[in-house]
């Protein structure tokens, strides 16, 4: 072509050049949107993390939880609540933790507000039970999105009297506290800051290769 034709040969590849050029600044334009969008998330996470507890062994955890601070192992010993954590990533999850003289063997949760609405999970897929001094514990997790919704009904309700009933062998129930409640909304909108942070770092790398590809092409038919 561009022997036979080298005028239609210059035309189609200065269209190419401008095509690219439309690219690059784009993805420019782009990438300057997502580094603003993600110095503003970093600053919302800086004015909150103040409220959590960060749980974390350097010597075997990559990742470390977040805890609200009245939900710590150690402040909640022998006692039946639920508990949410969020991690460095921003994946929240919600744990069941049952403690009786009996096993209960529970597998899931059912959430109900005072207006006999209720949210309740699917079974666990993650449950465990150990016993110490004849005490039983028993915990389950539920991930954020394999809740049933239990964790977005708790958020709504979080200023109401919340009944849990564990279910398994036998039903067990109890009252969530004001604080746990408390620390279900305010880990949720930590998960969701987390979470839009890790998505723009992930599009940012992804701009970044692009950009440097269109540059490449660029710089290569520049050579040619």
């Amino acid at each position: 072509i561009k022997i036979l034709y080298p005028k239609a040969f210059e035309a189609r590849k200065e269209g190419i050049r401008m095509m690219r050029q439309i690219d690059l600044k784009e993805q420019q334009q782009g990438l300057a949107y997502l580094e603003n969008a993600l110095t503003e998330k970093q600053a919302a996470f800086e004015a909150i993390k103040g409220k959590f507890v960060l749980e974390k062994n350097a010597e075997y955890q990559e990742v470390g939880n977040y805890l609200f601070p009245t939900q710590t192992i150690e402040r909640n010993l022998n006692r039946s609540y639920l508990r949410f954590s969020v991690n460095e990533l921003g994946t929240m999850v919600m744990t069941s933790i049952y403690c009786g003289a009996g096993n209960i063997h529970h597998t899931g949760v059912k959430v109900t507000a005072p207006d006999g609405t209720f949210a309740e999970t699917p079974t666990s897929e993650d449950r465990y039970e150990t016993s110490d001094l004849g005490i039983k514990t028993e915990k389950a997790d539920y991930p954020l999105g394999k809740d049933g919704n239990v964790i977005g009904f708790i958020r709504l309700n979080y200023d109401k009297n919340i009944r849990v009933e564990y279910r398994g062998e036998r039903v067990y129930a109890t009252v969530m506290n004001a604080t746990d409640r408390k620390a279900a909304a305010e880990l949720h909108e930590l998960s969701q800051i987390l979470s839009s942070i890790e998505q723009i770092k992930k599009e940012i790398k992804e701009t970044t290769m692009h950009i440097a590809f269109v540059t490449q092409n660029m710089e290569r038919d520049s050579i040619n």
